[in-house]
This record gives C-alpha cells, sequence and structure tokens, in this order.
C-alpha cells in the first residue's frame, strides 16, 4: 500500500500546521479508523480523533519522514487501542433492565394501612363522627373532590368546609385504634 503522503510532500509542509495536519489526518485517517475497529475498539470514530489530537502537537517535532511519521500516528492509536480496553475492562457489565424479571416489590402505603384498619374498622370510625363530619371526609378524601367543589354541594362556605375537615381529622386521630396504627 503506497502512501499519499510523501517525504517531499512532508518537508515542504513543514511549518503549515494547518495543511501538515490536513494532510496527515487525510493520509492516515482511514487507516487508524480500520485498525481501531479491527481491534475492537467499542466507538473508533472518537478514538481515532483522540489520536489525531495527540499527533496534532507533535507534527514539528517529528524526525524521520513519512515513515517516522506513519510509525508514531500508529503508536498512538495502539496506545490508546489499549486505554480503550484498559477503560472496558474496569466498567462494570452493563445490562437491559428486563421489568418482567425484576422481583423486587414493596406494599403501598394504602394497602398496609388498610390491612391494619380494615373497611369494617374504617365505617365504626366513621361513624363515631357526625353527619357533616362524614360528609367532607367522603367528598374530599374518598371521592378527591376541591375544598370549593365540596362548599358547592354542601352548601357552605369554603372556610366552613375546612373547619369541618379539620375537626373530623382530629377526632379520628384521638380514636385509640387509630392511635395504635399511628404509633405502629
Amino acid at each position: 500500500m503506497t502512501d499519499a503522503l510523501t517525504d517531499e510532500a512532508l518537508h515542504a509542509l513543514k511549518g503549515n500546521n494547518a495543511e501538515l495536519f490536513s494532510a496527515v489526518y487525510q493520509a492516515y485517517a482511514g487507516q487508524v479508523l480500520g485498525y481501531l475497529t479491527a481491534k475492537g475498539v467499542p466507538d473508533p470514530e472518537a478514538v481515532t480523533q483522540d489520536v489525531f489530537l495527540a499527533v496534532l502537537p507533535r507534527l514539528d517535532d517529528l524526525s524521520g519522514g513519512v515513515s517516522g511519521l506513519r510509525t508514531f500516528v500508529f503508536s498512538v492509536a495502539h496506545a490508546r487501542m489499549v486505554d480503550e480496553h484498559r477503560k472496558q475492562s474496569r466498567a462494570p457489565e452493563q445490562h437491559e433492565f428486563e421489568a418482567d424479571r425484576d422481583t423486587r416489590a414493596s406494599e403501598s402505603a394504602e394497602s398496609a394501612a388498610m390491612e391494619l384498619l380494615g373497611p369494617g374498622e374504617i365505617l365504626k370510625l366513621l361513624d363515631g363522627l357526625g353527619e357533616d363530619h362524614r360528609e367532607v371526609l367522603a367528598l374530599r378524601i374518598v371521592a378527591g373532590l376541591t375544598v370549593e367543589q365540596v362548599a358547592d354541594i354542601m352548601g357552605k362556605s369554603a372556610g366552613a368546609v375546612k373547619q369541618l375537615q379539620r375537626r373530623a381529622l382530629i377526632t379520628l386521630r384521638e380514636h385509640s385504634v387509630v392511635k395504635e396504627y399511628v404509633s405502629s
């Protein structure tokens, strides 16, 4: 394989770094990319760029003509290839997440509360409240309505609904079953 870059062309380009680098890159980039690909580098394009970034500042200092330049370029390419393989060997092995194989599970807070306070106990707790308190809790917590929506339904002001909800929750917190659950 003949190089497109000759000793004469290399000598003529000395001192003109932009043209020298362009000529070196055109002459060897494809070969370096092929070498890195053949050696199993995961991202050969990026490593090729790294090779030429390392070569660029040393172009004026090189001796040995085209043969010395070629040797230098491929010695840098080889060093970068070794670095990449070392980096890959130290990196943890990556695997795709498989949701159907994930056996981890945790119970929701709602499920835990429902186990401790079954529907019958909840109804007993609510029976201990006044009609307005039960209605506010049912509309706010169970139905998920806003304070304003509950106020419209009950024909009360938003402030009255907030007070009813606050008093209902205080009454529930004072009940022995709820105290037992909160302390668990």
